[in-house]
């Protein structure tokens, strides 16, 4: 099982948008379902939907 580790996020109770560090190096991201994007998109592949405000708190906050 993949190790997260919360680097920043806008809910203490485990809600949306969140931003994870895995064990295995790579990212995670924790948002809505974003179903009306009109794509084809793989049955093991998801859309989610962040704020950009998300992204610039991970970056100052120098997390990634």
């Amino acid at each position: 099982m993949v190790k997260l580790t919360r680097l920043v996020g806008d809910c203490d109770e485990g809600e949306y948008p969140t931003l994870y560090a895995t064990d295995r190096g790579t990212l995670v991201v924790q948002g809505g379902l974003l179903t009306d994007h009109g794509r084809e998109i793989p049955p093991h592949e998801a859309l989610v939907e962040v704020p950009f405000e998300l992204i610039r708190k991970a970056v100052r906050g120098n997390l990634v």
